[in-house]
């Protein structure tokens, strides 16, 4: 029995799943993240470190890791690359200033050896702004079509509204229990 079944068995029993939800500040992660556990999200401040949740879903213990996205933090986010199974990347989708950086900042994540191999799920949150851009364009001037080392997918959400969080979730989770999880 190789090392990789092994491992896969090991995790099959424990059916536990890494995400690391980064993006730039004001991008709307911890909101996601609030949402997405039924928590308030009246008061949100910036995150100055990191907030770890985990949750339960389908079956799943969801580790997220939600990490601060100011450009003095960024450096930082390497130490939190360490067996990540998903990296969940939001986009202020209202933010077009910014929209360049943001690409910028992905590519750099994407060249990452230890995020080799995870999946990736782009949100462009705040879709329930006036002139936001459309997850289209989104992945237009992201250029998310370029990428062939990770699986992918860009959903317009709302973190507010919660609008498509839930798919989101399913389809990362879909895709990561496709190549790890073995079917017994």
């Amino acid at each position: 029995m190789g090392l990789m079944t092994i491992l896969k068995k090991m995790k099959q029993k424990e059916r536990e799943v890494r995400l690391l939800m980064l993006g730039l500040d004001n991008a709307g992660k911890t909101t996601i993240l609030k949402k997405f556990n039924g928590e308030d999200i009246d008061t949100i401040s910036p995150t100055l470190g990191f907030n770890i949740k985990t949750l339960e879903h389908r079956g799943f213990k969801l580790n997220i890791w939600d990490v601060g996205g100011q450009k003095s933090l960024r450096s930082y986010w390497r130490n939190y690359f360490e067996s990540t199974d998903g990296l969940v990347w939001v986009v202020d989708s209202a933010d077009r200033r910014r929209l360049e950086d943001c690409g910028k900042e992905l590519a750099s994540l994407l060249q990452e050896e230890r995020l080799t191999g995870a999946t990736l799920l782009v949100f462009a949150n705040k879709q329930d702004l006036a002139g936001a851009l459309s997850a289209d364009n989104i992945k237009e001037a992201l250029d998310l079509e370029a990428i062939k080392t990770h699986h992918w997918c860009i959903l317009g959400c709302s973190a507010v509204t919660g609008e498509n969080l839930l798919m989101g979730i399913d389809w990362i989770l879909d895709d990561i229990s496709s190549r790890i999880f073995t079917k017994e």
